[in-house]
This record gives C-alpha cells, sequence and structure tokens, in this order.
C-alpha cells in the first residue's frame, strides 16, 4: 500500500507542480504526518522532492526530474487514455484504479502536450455497461479465460438460438466484448472458426487437453471479417408505414429500424410516410402493432392480413 501511495505522490507532484501537505493528505486520504514520513521515504531512494516555503510553497519534484513518453505524436498519446470501462476489466479479473492509470500516463508525457492531453483525459469517458448491472456474473468466463492463456482446449454446453443445449468441445482463441456482450471466438472440432455468445454458455470445463494456435491467426482481423460477413447476411425487408407525426420521434431515436421519413404529411390524414427495414415480416408486423393506433401499415399489402390476425389474438386473450 505505502510503496502504491510513493508512486501516486510522484504522479501527483509531476501532474500538478507543487502541492501543500494539506492537499496530499486530502487526496490520499492519509494524515499530514504519513505525508511527511512519505517525503522523507522519497528523498532517501533518490527522488529530488523539495520543500517550498512561504504563503505559496508546497511540495514539489526538481524540474530535472521527469519521465517522457518519447518519440509518440499528441494523437497516439490520446489513445493511451482511452482505457477499456471498468466493468470491463473488472469481468476480466483486471483490478483497476481507473483515472490513476491515466494520471501516471498523464505524468509521463513531456510538458508541450501535457496540457492539451489533460483536456483530452477530462472530456472522455467509456461506460460499456448498461443501465441496470446484471445481478450475476457469467461464471464461464474465468474458466474460458485460463484455457485461453494457457492454449488449452475447453468442453462448452451450449444453448442455441432455439432453446435446445449441445457440448462440444473448442480451442478457444479469444475474447471479444461487442456493447457490454462478451463473445468467445474459438475453432470447433470441425477446425471451422466459431463465435459462441457467453452468455448462452450453461457450462464450460476444461477438456485437459492443449492445442497450437493458428500462426496466421489475428482476433482483431477475423472479428471485423466476421462482423462484416454476419450483417451483409442478415436478409433486408422493407416495410412502409404511415405514422402520427408525435411517434416519429420514437420510431427515429434509435435509428435501428427507419430508412426515410418523408417530410410532407399525407394529405388524407396528416400522417407521415415511413419507410422501415426489418430481418423479418414477423418483427416488422411485432414493431407495427407495438404503436397501437399511431402507426399503419400500408405495404407490403400482404402483411395486413397477418397483422390483423395478431391484433384478434391479443384482444382474444383479454375477452375470455
Amino acid at each position: 500500500m505505502r510503496a502504491d501511495r510513493l508512486v501516486r505522490i510522484m504522479v501527483l507532484l509531476q501532474n500538478n507542480g507543487r502541492m501543500t501537505t494539506r492537499e496530499l493528505s486530502r487526496t490520499l486520504e492519509v494524515s499530514h504526518r504519513t505525508i511527511l514520513r512519505d517525503m522523507d521515504a522519497l528523498s532517501l531512494s533518490g527522488i529530488p522532492v523539495v520543500a517550498d516555503r512561504g504563503k505559496t510553497g508546497g511540495w514539489r519534484l526538481m524540474d530535472h526530474f521527469r519521465s517522457q513518453l518519447s518519440g509518440l505524436k499528441l494523437d497516439e498519446m490520446k489513445t493511451l487514455f482511452i482505457l477499456p470501462s471498468e466493468s470491463m476489466l473488472e469481468e476480466l479479473g483486471v483490478r483497476t484504479f481507473g483515472t490513476d492509470t491515466r494520471q501516471k500516463l498523464l505524468a509521463a508525457l513531456p510538458s508541450a502536450t501535457k496540457s492539451e492531453a489533460r483536456h483530452f483525459l477530462e472530456k472522455i469517458y467509456i461506460d460499456t455497461g448498461t443501465w441496470k448491472p446484471a445481478a450475476d456474473k457469467n461464471k464461464a468466463l474465468t474458466i474460458i479465460q485460463e484455457a485461453l492463456w494457457a492454449d488449452r482446449k475447453l468442453k462448452l454446453v451450449y444453448q442455441k438460438a432455439d432453446g435446445t443445449s449441445s457440448s462440444i468441445i473448442v480451442c478457444p482463441l479469444g475474447l471479444v466484448v461487442k456493447g457490454s456482450v462478451w463473445y468467445l471466438v474459438a475453432l470447433n472440432e470441425q477446425e471451422a472458426y466459431r463465435n459462441y455468445r457467453l452468455s448462452r454458455i450453461v457450462q464450460a470445463e476444461p477438456a485437459g487437453e492443449g492445442f497450437t494456435r493458428p500462426e496466421d491467426f489475428h482476433l482483431a482481423e477475423y472479428w471485423k471479417r466476421s462482423k462484416l460477413a454476419f450483417s451483409e447476411s442478415l436478409p433486408a425487408f422493407h416495410v412502409k408505414v404511415a405514422a402520427a407525426p408525435e411517434v416519429v420521434s420514437r420510431m427515429t431515436f434509435t435509428d435501428k429500424f427507419v430508412v426515410k421519413v418523408a417530410e410532407q404529411a399525407r394529405p388524407e390524414d396528416g400522417m407521415l410516410d415511413v419507410t422501415l427495414n426489418f430481418n423479418t415480416e414477423q418483427e416488422a408486423v411485432q414493431y407495427v402493432l407495438g404503436f397501437g393506433g399511431a402507426v399503419k401499415l400500408i405495404e407490403p399489402e400482404r402483411l395486413i392480413a397477418l397483422l390483423i390476425q395478431q391484433a384478434h389474438a391479443v384482444i382474444g386473450m383479454y375477452r375470455s
């Protein structure tokens, strides 16, 4: 703990130039006496820390004591401050002190770029977690990580989209987090690359056998190709609806389904023509029904009968 605190004192002094004993004790949540002992320890270890007297005085590092990240351009330095979210690192079992890590990086920057980098640090924060944290963590993640680091095969019980489960042996190659969802990239028993959503892994255990990782495999490049192939394979199903103006803002809030919104309202009913895109007909019908009488299906006409049928089914549930 003390070694950690001594490093933090050095970082604070490098970033702030000069700090009083009171400021350091308040920031580090220790007593004034502890700070004085820490300063003695820094001096004895060869760190040139000095105390200036007077109203504007305080502790500071001598000017010649500066570490630098030489050879890096400003834009490259900025990327160092874009750290993964704390929740993501915690799920991986990585202990983090959040902003402290970035403060240590800031302390190592040359003075010429430190000011601009400091502005960048204060204006970017990444949070990949959901608004309401999940009550339970994926227990398989720890087991998967251990097999991943050791290049050991895994035996998984994996639940498919249709609800059925199967037992498979895979060679884990990498973990990818998209948004707040984790995926395991692995070779299956047919030596084909596959992506497995961790939330569907019912059980994971070591298979007791090692494997040789493919030399030509690069996780980031593979994931980009896989994501592109998946998006291109999704069916495109266009639907035209008439929407009441007051619900159009709700429809366009996420931009997930809306392709185009007419600028002028329809003269016959004052509604706006909206073109939507879905992956399936069922998805389209359920979406339109969700808006009740505020959205009317126009095209394709063959879906109107299905929509009416499902609307009657809903009514029947409450009349029975």
